[in-house]
């Protein structure tokens, strides 16, 4: 008895700070109003702040290198040290010092040295964006999926809420049924956000639970469909089973769903972020990356590994606790903002 009691107890602290993140947010006025907040803060300024960690690691004192007419070829060492610290990963990190080798000529001060920094990396984390085909179905199912403590539940209620704003209508399916204190808190965030929550009891089929939600949404009409998944079984393959009985239970309702399936990774862990990205695509083909958590770390860099390594765009990126911090990922504010 006393486990449960310390369980629930845990639950409620949880789904109280949840409340409050989605619910205190509105009493405090931090709404976005034409690409700011009501406060007059910049979502590029949330964005720079959010990656003033890994930033600081690869420019405080750069304009020292360039001490006594130093040339690229002398330091070159120390950027590939800065870019690997970041979390670039070594083979990202080569790929951009073989190219940043090939134009060193043009490197002569600091702000060449940052312009071709920002090339280079642009070059490696923007994709041809399809904006029609990923518009094309009703509803578009975006499955979420991740391992626990990555954000993943507060990532689809920050999403939830995105995409209200946009004016698309939105529902919630919680699949993640191993967890009560998940499906509780995705309820706070659907009730919050206007959107539509289907869920079943506690320990139930996840698959039946998706399928549902999926029906739901067809019936009423309903534009987007986040699907919840739970992200930590027995086992590693357990899991992945589990997602892939996942998506057979919604293309028997829709054949072309899920058209995103959406990984949730923190970037606190840095290159372990990729070993997850590769688990993950290789067992159901993920589709996009949702980085949290980018604010609370120097490893930003692992944005760029994952996009270069894994050939898989990043859609969404969170710098923040507030709603308005998970942002849609754009590469060149991206860029700009980490140098």
């Amino acid at each position: 008895m006393a486990w449960f009691s310390r369980k629930d107890k845990k639950d409620k602290k949880e789904n109280e700070a949840v409340r409050e993140a989605v619910v205190g947010k509105e009493n405090r006025g931090d709404k976005k109003e034409n690409g700011k907040e009501k406060n007059g803060k910049p979502l590029f300024g949330r964005l720079r702040n959010g990656l003033s960690k890994t930033r600081d690691l690869l420019t405080t004192d750069i304009e020292d290198l360039f001490a006594g007419g130093r040339a690229f070829d002398d330091f070159a060492e120390e950027i590939e040290e800065r870019l690997i610290t970041a979390d670039l990963g070594v083979a990202t990190t080569m790929t951009i010092m073989e190219n940043l080798s090939g134009r060193a000529g043009k490197i002569k001060d600091p702000h060449s040295l940052r312009s071709a920094l920002q090339e280079e990396i642009l070059a490696l984390i923007e994709f041809p964006e399809d904006q029609e085909k990923r518009s094309l179905s009703k509803p578009h199912v975006i499955m979420v999926v991740g391992v626990n403590g990555v954000g993943k539940t507060t990532t689809i209620g920050k999403l939830a809420a995105h995409f209200q704003k946009e004016g698309k209508s939105v529902l919630i399916a919680a699949a993640d049924t191993f967890r009560a204190a998940a499906v509780e808190q995705l309820e706070i965030w659907a009730e919050r956000a206007g959107a539509d929550f289907v869920r079943h009891r506690e320990n139930a089929d996840p698959a039946a639970v998706a399928f549902d939600g999926l029906e739901a949404a067809k019936a009423r009409g309903k534009e987007i469909v986040l699907i919840d998944t739970a992200g930590r079984l027995h086992t590693k393959v357990n899991l992945m089973e589990e997602l892939k009985k996942i998506r057979r239970a919604l293309q028997k309702k829709m054949t072309d769903a899920p058209q995103e399936i959406l990984l949730v990774l923190d970037a606190t862990t840095g290159q372990n972020a990729v070993s997850q990205a590769k688990l993950f695509h290789e067992a159901i083909g993920v589709t996009g990356i949702a980085m949290t958590k980018l604010d609370g770390t120097a490893k930003g860099g692992i944005v760029i590994s994952i996009c270069n390594e894994m050939n898989i765009p990043v859609r969404y990126i969170g710098v923040g606790e507030d709603i308005e911090d998970l942002q849609p990922f754009d590469p060149g504010k991206y860029a700009e903002a980490l140098l």
